[in-house]
């Protein structure tokens, strides 16, 4: 089998099962608990935060809530953060950012898209020019999901606060976490993390804010992380996110070049003459998203499927809904024709060149049939 949806989720790391093992099997107090155990598991969890924090920020300023996934980790900087007035994101969001937002709008806040580019990525034209006085918040992807288009977040929320320096700038930085060099800076305020998209386990992610910024939480209950996520903490989970967290950081400009190299094989072996590449040069190298003529993506997928290769359509977090065609696909511009086509290959540093070469190649077969048969 040849697994090519690794922006879906990734294969979970065996090092960090074995490292968080002990947190499940013998370490497994509560961590609110008071006698001496349960103390030390709190401070486990502790150890576990800093760490996570000290590979993309400066701890200093700082702190994490621990989440169930990327999902809350959004909804929490999207409900807490937009308060008042109006909110500015785009239309290349994630559906955790997009759908929340658009909550929001069904309880009177004013919501505002900015436009895409033909990549995915934002106009930043489109979105300062929606930026006014009364703007709460501004939430920008950093690395679209369905595309792999990167948004300069650096440059972005730096432009934002020269807006209004009283607006608050989130960004979903589940695609990037772990897989492209970035360290969170000033402007930004809030940053959400996701464990299974670099080997970590599902059911576990992180919302990265500032510790001077003012958020109401989503869960209510027993007061955990300092009131802003209740409820007793995924111990194993959080000690495996810290594992896979450090390693890929430590390997991550070792996995950039991999990862970039299987990819760049990948793009070289399929035809041309049979996929529009949506993706621009300057995309992370962990996604690649195609466009196939006349094919429907879904159709390629079950007979890749068939064929031992696994791929995507687009955003499994959207795979329930019932539009045909993605949202920012079209958004980017892309007529329906390619729209029904489209398919999202997303690479990991255990893909090698061979299984590049040879997922292209059943593509390319798989749709110059289909395109026999239907002539």
């Amino acid at each position: 089998m040849i697994y090519l949806d690794n922006a879906a989720t990734t294969k979970p790391d065996t090092g960090g099962l074995k490292a968080a093992e002990k947190y499940i099997l013998e370490n497994y107090f509560n961590p609110s608990a008071l006698y001496a155990d349960g103390y030390n598991v709190h401070r486990a969890l502790k150890d576990a935060a800093n760490n996570v924090l000290s590979v993309i920020c400066n701890s200093a300023e700082y702190e994490l809530i621990f989440t169930s996934g990327g999902t809350e980790a959004d909804n929490t900087a999207v409900f807490g953060g937009g308060k008042r007035g109006n909110i500015v994101t785009t239309m290349g969001e994630h559906s955790a950012v997009f759908a929340a937002v658009n909550e929001l709008k069904q309880r009177g806040l004013e919501v505002r898209f900015a436009d895409l580019n033909a990549d995915g990525s934002v106009n930043a034209e489109s979105l300062l020019s929606l930026i006014d006085e009364k703007t709460s918040l501004v939430s920008v992807i950093h690395i679209n999901n369905e595309t792999g288009a990167v948004n300069d977040v650096v440059k972005l929320s730096a432009a934002v606060k020269l807006k209004n320096k009283f607006t608050l700038f989130h960004s979903d930085g589940i695609q990037a976490f772990g897989k492209i060099p970035f360290k969170i800076t000033k402007d930004i305020d809030m940053y959400s993390v996701s464990a299974h998209k670099i080997g970590g386990l599902k059911g576990c992610g992180a919302l990265i804010k500032k510790k001077n910024i003012k958020i109401k939480p989503l869960i209510y209950g027993g007061g955990q992380q300092n009131g802003m996520r209740s409820g007793t903490e995924n111990v194993f989970a959080i000690k495996n996110f810290e594992y896979c967290a450090i390693k890929r950081y430590a390997e991550l400009t070792e996995n950039f070049k991999k990862v970039s190299a299987v990819k760049s094989v990948f793009v070289k072996r399929l035809d041309n003459k049979l996929f529009k590449f949506i993706s621009s040069e300057n995309v992370s190298p962990y996604i690649l998203c195609v466009g196939a003529y006349g094919v429907r993506g879904e159709t390629i997928l079950h007979e890749a499927n068939d064929n031992g290769l696994l791929i995507g359509t687009g955003s499994a977090c959207s795979s329930n809904d019932k539009k045909r065609y993605s949202r920012i696909i079209l958004a980017c511009g892309i007529g329906e024709t390619i729209a029904d086509g489209i398919l999202r290959l997303s690479f990991s540093p255990e893909n090698t060149v061979e299984e590049a070469e040879r997922a292209a190649e059943i593509l390319n077969r798989i749709v110059a049939n289909r395109k026999k048969v239907m002539e």
